[in-house]
Parts: C-alpha cells; sequence; structure tokens
C-alpha cells in the first residue's frame, strides 16, 4: 500500500496491517518531529508532514474498514475502542505536524530548546546512503549494524515511498535516506560510514535565564512522559492489563500539571528576554506535547473501561515493527544491583529500557528515561523497546518470561 494525498475510496484492505502501519508511523513521528526541532532542519520538518499526510490516509483506510465491518450493536461494542486507536494515532500524528511548523513557519524557539534537547532525544540522525558506502547493496541483517554498534535503522525514505518497518531481509540502496537511532558515539561511527561525511552533533548552548531553563525543562520532561504513555498505552493493549492502563491515566495528569508549571515559567521569562515572541514556539511545542498524552489515554480506553482488547488491535501491537515487553528483576540475579550499563542491555540486545518501575512500600515511582548508570534493583519492573529478535536476546539475557 502506498497511500498519497487525493481522494480515497474504499478498497478492503487489514485492519491489522493498517493499524500496524499507523502505530509505526506515529510513534516515528514523535521522533522525527522533536528531530528537527533539535537540528533546526526544515528538510526533517518537511518529512514530518509528508508522514502526516500518509497517516490521513491510512486513518481513513481504518475508518471505512472499521464501519463495514460492523453489523450489529455487539459489533459496534467491540470496535469503538479500535476506532479510538486510530483517531488516537491521528491525534500523534497532527501534534508532530504542528512541532513541524514550528520549525518550517520560524515561529520562534530560544537556543536553550535546542540546548536540552539532545539529552531527552535518543539521538536520531538522517543519512542519505553514499554509492560508494560498504552499506549499500546489503541486507540489515548482513550488515548487522544492530548488534554491532546499537544503532537502529528505523525508517527509510526511497524516493516519495517510505519503509516504516524495515527488517533483516530490507536490502540497503544508494541513495535511501536512512533514519539512524542510537547512542552519539555508535550514530557518528555508522553515519560516517553511510555517508562518507564525519558526524557533527548540534552545538551546546548555555540557557542563560533560569526561568527559561526551566520551561524548557518541562517541555523535556512532558516529552519524555507522553512518549512514555504512548509506550505505555500500546503496552496496555498487548498485554490486556488494566494496571498498565491505569499508569497511563497518571502519566497524562503529570503532564498536564508540569503544562500548568511550564506555562508560569514561560511568562515569567517572557519579562526578561529581549523578544517575547520567541517563546510562541515553545508554547507550540508544550501544547502539541500534551496532545501526543492525551491520545495514549485514548489507545488505552478500551482496557480502562474494561471492553478488553480487541483481537484486531492486540495483533497489530504484536506485528508492528517495535513490541514492548515488560520484564521483572529477580532477587540474586544477574540484574539485581546491577546498572544498565554493566548488564549492556542496548549493545547485547538491541533493546532501550525506556522506564523503570520502583515500588517503596505503597508508593511507585517511575524512572523516566534511564540511562547506563541507573541501577536495577530486585521488584523492579522494567519496560524495554526494541525489535522482535532483540526481545528474544532480551529474554535469553534475562532468562524469564515476558511479565504479566
Amino acid at each position: 500500500m502506498n497511500p498519497s494525498a487525493g481522494d480515497v475510496e474504499y478498497e478492503p484492505v487489514s485492519v491489522k496491517a493498517v493499524l500496524a502501519e499507523m502505530k509505526d508511523t506515529a510513534e516515528l513521528l514523535i521522533d522525527l518531529s522533536f528531530s528537527a526541532v533539535l537540528h533546526g532542519s526544515d528538510d526533517v520538518a518537511r518529512e514530518v508532514l509528508d508522514l502526516e499526510a500518509r497517516m490521513d490516509v491510512l486513518q481513513m483506510r481504518a475508518r471505512m474498514s472499521l464501519l463495514m465491518a460492523a453489523r450489529s450493536p455487539e459489533d459496534a461494542e467491540q470496535l469503538a475502542p479500535v476506532l479510538g486507536v486510530v483517531g488516537a494515532a491521528e491525534k500523534i500524528s497532527d501534534a508532530a505536524g504542528d512541532i513541524a511548523k514550528v520549525v518550517l513557519e520560524d515561529i520562534g524557539l530560544p537556543d536553550a530548546m535546542r540546548a536540552a534537547l539532545p539529552e531527552a532525544v535518543e539521538t536520531l540522525v538522517r543519512a542519505e546512503l553514499a554509492t560508494d558506502s560498504g552499506f549499500a547493496g546489503r541486507t540489515l541483517g548482513a550488515a548487522d549494524l544492530e548488534t554491532e554498534t546499537g544503532v537502529r535503522i528505523i525508517a527509510i525514505r526511497r524516493g516519495r515511498d517510505w519503509i516504516t518497518n524495515p527488517d533483516r531481509d530490507t536490502r540497503l540502496d544508494a541513495g535511501d535516506s536512512l533514519l539512524l537511532r542510537g547512542t552519539e558515539d555508535g550514530i557518528a561511527d555508522v553515519y560516517e560510514r553511510a555517508t562518507g561525511h564525519a558526524y557533527e552533533p548540534p552545538a551546546e548552548v548555555d540557557p542563560g535565564i533560569e526561568d527559561l531553563e526551566r520551561a524548557v525543562d518541562s517541555i523535556v520532561l512532558m516529552k519524555n512522559m507522553s512518549e512514555l504513555g504512548v509506550d505505555l498505552a500500546y503496552g496496555s493493549v498487548l498485554f490486556d492489563s488494566e494496571a498498565v492502563a491505569e499508569e497511563v491515566v497518571e502519566l497524562e495528569a503529570e503532564v498536564d500539571a508540569l503544562q500548568s508549571r511550564f506555562e508560569a515559567w514561560t511568562l515569567r521569562a517572557a519579562a526578561r528576554v529581549d523578544d517575547p515572541v520567541s517563546l510562541r514556539g515553545l508554547v507550540h511545542l508544550a501544547n502539541a506535547t500534551e496532545v501526543v498524552s492525551d491520545a495514549a489515554v485514548e489507545i488505552s480506553e478500551g482496557v480502562l473501561r474494561g471492553l478488553g482488547t480487541h483481537p484486531v488491535v492486540e495483533q497489530a501491537v504484536e506485528e508492528s515493527d517495535e513490541v514492548i515487553v515488560r520484564r521483572t528483576v529477580a532477587p540474586d540475579s544477574e540484574f539485581d544491583g546491577a546498572t544498565l550499563g554493566d548488564r549492556e542491555v542496548e549493545t547485547e540486545t538491541g533493546m532501550r529500557v525506556i522506564a523503570v518501575r520502583r515500588s517503596t512500600g505503597d508508593e511507585r515511582d517511575w524512572i523516566i528515561q534511564p540511562g547506563p548508570t541507573t541501577e536495577l534493583r530486585a521488584g523492579d519492573v522494567f519496560l524495554a523497546k526494541g525489535t522482535r529478535s532483540g526481545a528474544e536476546r532480551l529474554a535469553a539475557l534475562t532468562g524469564e518470561e515476558t511479565a504479566d
């Protein structure tokens, strides 16, 4: 399927395949939009708008197919949460488009925003594959980048087409635009081997104004929590877990509180900057990020309301580009008392640990965006995201079944 702008007519399609593509595209859009802000890249921002148009077609086709499938009140009850998932993915797409327009329309972003984002965004870089690159003509499986460097190619732009779920059999062609995600060291290595040019990370900037720095920090935390909320929402669908869905609601409430604090810091900062209009972009970013958080709750709505998970949604999440797994740290296991860096989880498996939940008595705390120095303790539950093969390697590393 190659959706493009223009008239859309009903045609029989696999709802499961469309939902999987919408999930992958929505997650890619979040990454791309913030990458466009980080690098101040009009090219990446235009890629976001192109994918947003693609998402419009996908959601229309999904809605048509779901309407055709509803033949009774029972069907409507079962399919209502599926429509919620479709609508939520579309909201995420629209929010990403709004973020991209901050860049394209020069709405205004303080340098402090770009100074803070490298710590919030796992490095995402676009690299055009050179004709003489050693990767050209090889499959992803043969290149084995994920195992060798920890860098993953999350999408490929080939001409006007997107490959949003490349697998080990996907061949890399000269001229492909590769979206690379991973650690900065790994990115620098792969970028140079792919393009023939050295990778230049964004320059660090001193925020200067304390209130502005706090406003920016609020957005960064909102972004991290919203992305975690989306991951948990799809996890609640996959595991049909009301407990995980309730965590999504709690995260959404925290994002709302952060937005209120952001507004206060921004208003204070406006009195101290030379041009308060330059802060408009921050307001747009915060609003768009809050929309992503709201969309996460919509994804898990069916689970929250006791309607369960429709099989087509569960299968779509299972078969999408990235999978989510949960692991519990067993007492006296190799992970108990070790850091993520000690266990080299990402390097050995390609799986990214996106959050750690730690319970102390009746209190539960989330460690969001854990890094190599994050220590795991017995009883901790950690969520990891990556490819199916990476999940299998993680299972072998931990020797534990996926947590319910």
